[in-house]
């Protein structure tokens, strides 16, 4: 007790000898006290849901007239106090009385653990320190709009409606109802007023054109990636010892990932190749890429390290191991990312920033990432997604449709989810499969086996053996019955994970090999005949893989079909999608002889498919969009041609000439002609198609049945949809070449548009194109959909886009 009564008084008297922790401390009082009573006079702290606004602290400080006169009193109350203090700091220390104050002063601080309480302090009184800067900010910015609206400086600061900047209006309003949702915005100058408004969304963001009466000393920052340094050409590389370099260890996710990028080596080699030699060695820009993949990160839980080798799911290590390889192979500047702490050093952010969006240019041309890579750049970092979210991607398992990425029509129409409302270019997003036209596919790879593997698999293989899809032994729950009429026919075979005994939910005659290293598995698939499923999990890797090994894949039908409307798995999901058996890719894109589907209810129908499958030969098969040079193919189309950082102007026909013509001419012909063989019209021949990708001579036109979404219609013409040409055909002039009759044409923000209705003979066009959906459908409206072509064996890509 006596020592620490006299590390106290010490502690004490150098707090009161150098006081300038205490001083900022009481002006941090002193301005709290403040915030309180501009609350009560008119200023005020707001606080809304997650998701108002692209920041995360969620309070801002308003005041007036009276507010600052309540500063002034404030603070000569605060010079008061703080003369005092500083007489009581020259106090000498052999005054007694003194003494036992500084005696009572120390134990009270020892109560309070001393030597934690100065840092506190310390901590406390910068923040403070930092919010009274931005406060004399805040009202030097508004008393300069004030001089400048005044002075007549910035004019009416009308609203710009520039084609340049279409997304202008919409931000603006955006603002007037929810710029006091984060004090950033107030940091930045923002005072209610529309000037304020066009000066932060021409300035700070992008989304707004210059204003000619303002100082553009700096340019706005959308226009600062054009100074960087000349573009640099990537060349492929074969060389994967830098990547798994990068990759680092310590995980045993990590290391699941380098021992498949070490496996399929000689695979990418071999692919980079033969797209170099497709691609006649023309230029290709090489791009600075960020890769933080949030779901391994400790801040996010990382829930899947811990069961890579106790059968936890590996697709989505499976698919980030490739799209690493892919990057690599096609020679851009990568950087990799696993936790915060590195995200936030490659951003060049300090830690503790806040959430006030960068004013400096991106340091990467792309970021790829996830969902929870998202989020913990909207909390942990100074990156405004509103302003740099178009070098952003998204690798989403299942998909983002439209309606639940539009935060503001999601909220309107109950279209919840835990995952949506980010506000994006649903092509950002990046899927497994290619089950969502509105989104990219990213996909993965499988591995490819040549011709002499090939004929050996044919000989070797057991005609009465099965594999079972289920590495949990909670998947086995309840499947004895359909299992006892597969093993009339086959020896059975499966590959839980147990630790010390047998798992109960496997039957005694399924031949159990326990979880097996992926070469093992590899060995044992080659040999099967079946690989079965059980309905769990959704859309994985391993079914593509077994069919590539030769197997039959047999998988369960759903009725009625699940989703996230009746099925808990999918609930909260960003997707209507209605899911029809365990693996749609599959069954769509594969079946027959590779795939059966069948209702696993009906006995019958159940043993006559395995029958089937006895008798059935087939050769080893695997898609080339999932090959590794398919991967390729995709991914540098994408890099190459994909930009969502320019602005898209909505299609004027007028703005479009006939070759020969005088530029601007309007066009007095139809834009769109019937084409040979079909029902769909495509773009006219003698009216010069826009610049776009995928180009416009993949288009083809055509017209939804009621009730029937546009993936739906296209894939019945035997082509896909394309969400990037629906600002070619949300015009007047594209429901003449479909010859749709309309008393009236409206404009409006609904994700089924655009569409007509034939009883009312009502038509509609889209208002806001982030909810232009090819997924969206109605069964009162028929839609316009924009189909496009594609390359065999590569749905992501039309025949004119690589």
């Amino acid at each position: 007790m006596i020592t620490g009564s006299t590390d106290g008084k010490i502690m004490v008297r150098r707090c009161l000898v150098t006081f300038k922790p205490f001083r900022i401390f009481v002006v941090g009082i002193g301005f709290f006290s403040l915030c309180f009573l501009m609350t009560s006079l008119g200023g005020q702290f707001s606080a809304k849901r997650l998701g108002d606004s692209p920041f995360t602290i969620r309070a801002e400080v308003l005041g007036g007239v009276e507010s600052r006169g309540v500063l002034r009193k404030i603070s000569d109350m605060l010079e008061v106090i703080l003369k005092r203090m500083d007489s009581l700091s020259k106090l000498d220390n052999t005054s007694t009385t003194d003494a036992r104050r500084l005696d009572e002063l120390s134990s009270a601080i020892n109560r309070f653990q001393p030597a934690g309480l100065v840092e506190r302090i310390q901590a406390i009184a910068q923040n403070v320190s930092n919010m009274a800067i931005r406060v004399e900010q805040i009202l030097q910015n508004s008393m300069v709009q004030g001089r400048a609206v005044r002075d007549g400086t910035s004019g009416q600061c009308e609203v710009p409606r520039d084609p340049q900047f279409p997304e202008c209006p919409g931000k603006v309003d955006w603002m007037r109802a929810r710029w006091t949702s984060d004090p950033c915005y107030a940091f930045y100058g923002v005072d209610g007023s529309d000037c304020s408004f066009l000066i932060y969304l021409s300035e700070v963001e992008w989304f707004c054109p210059p204003l000619a009466w303002r100082n553009h000393s700096s340019p706005p920052t959308q226009h600062t990636q054009q100074t960087k340094a000349p573009k640099r050409q990537a060349a492929f590389r074969t060389d994967l010892s830098v990547l798994l370099d990068q990759v680092g260890t310590g995980k045993e996710s990590l290391s699941f990932m380098k021992r498949r990028i070490r496996r399929l080596a000689q695979q990418w080699a071999t692919a980079a190749n033969r797209l170099d030699v497709k691609l006649e060695q023309r230029w290709r820009d090489q791009k600075k890429i960020l890769v933080h993949v949030g779901f391994l990160t400790e801040e996010s839980g990382d829930v899947f390290s811990p069961k890579v080798l106790k059968g936890g799911p590996l697709g989505e290590m499976v698919q980030w191991a490739d799209i690493l390889t892919a990057l690599h192979v096609l020679g851009h500047n990568l950087k990799i990312s696993m936790s915060v702490k590195e995200l936030q050093g490659f951003l060049g952010v300090p830690p503790g920033r806040g959430s006030c969006p960068l004013t400096g240019p991106l340091p990467f041309d792309l970021i790829y990432t996830d969902y929870h890579g998202l989020q913990q750049m909207k909390q942990h970092m100074g990156l405004s997604l509103r302003k740099h979210k178009c070098h952003i991607r998204v690798i989403d398992t299942f998909g983002t449709e439209p309606a639940y990425n539009h935060e503001e029509y999601a909220t309107l129409h109950g279209y919840r989810t835990n995952w949506g409302y980010w506000n994006l270019n649903a092509r950002q997003y990046m899927t497994m499969f290619p089950h969502t036209p509105d989104n990219s596919f990213m996909g993965f790879v499988s591995e490819e086996l040549n011709e002499t593997e090939k004929r050996s698999i044919q000989q070797n293989k057991v005609n009465n053996m099965a594999v079972v899809y289920g590495k949990e032994a909670s998947m086995w729950k309840g499947k004895e019955g359909f299992l006892q009429i597969l093993h009339r026919y086959m020896e059975v075979h499966g590959t839980v994970y147990y630790e010390t005994q047998r798992p109960p939910e496997v039957p005694a005659f399924v031949k159990n090999h326990g979880l097996l290293p992926q070469h093992e598995l590899q060995q044992l698939l080659r040999k099967a005949k079946l690989f079965i499923g059980f309905g769990f999990p959704y859309e994985g890797p391993a079914p593509l893989e077994a069919i590539a090994n030769g197997c039959i894949f047999l998988q369960p039908k759903f009725q009625p079909p699940h989703s996230s409307l009746n099925h808990e798995f999918f609930r909260g999901k960003p997707t209507s999608r209605e899911v029809s058996s365990q693996h749609p890719y599959a069954e769509q894109y594969i079946g027959r002889p590779h795939v059966m589907t069948v209702d696993y209810n009906n006995t019958s129908e159940f043993d006559s498919a395995i029958r089937e499958i006895v008798r059935t030969k087939v050769e080893p098969y695997l898609p080339y969009e999932y090959t590794c040079e398919g991967m390729l193919e995709r991914v540098h189309a994408y890099i190459q041609h994909q930009d969502f950082c320019t602005p898209e102007p909505s299609y004027l026909p007028a703005n479009l000439s006939r070759p020969g013509s005088a530029g601007g001419n309007r066009i007095t012909g139809p834009l769109f002609v019937p084409l040979p063989n079909s029902t769909a019209v495509g773009w006219a021949s003698n009216v010069t198609a826009p610049s776009a990708w995928p180009p416009l001579s993949s288009l083809r036109l055509l017209v939804s049945q009621e009730g029937q979404s546009c993936v739906e219609a296209c894939n019945l013409a035997g082509f896909i949809c394309e969400p990037a040409h629906f600002r070619f055909i949300n015009n007047k002039e594209a429901l003449r070449g479909l010859e749709v009759q309309c008393e009236v044409v409206d404009s409006e923000i609904n994700h089924i548009l655009p569409a007509f209705s034939v009883v009312r003979r009502e038509c509609g066009l889209q208002r806001d194109p982030l909810l232009f959906s090819c997924a969206g459908h109605s069964p009162k409206y028929r839609r316009l959909c924009p189909c496009r072509d594609f390359r065999r064996g590569q749905v992501a890509l039309c025949r004119d886009c690589l």
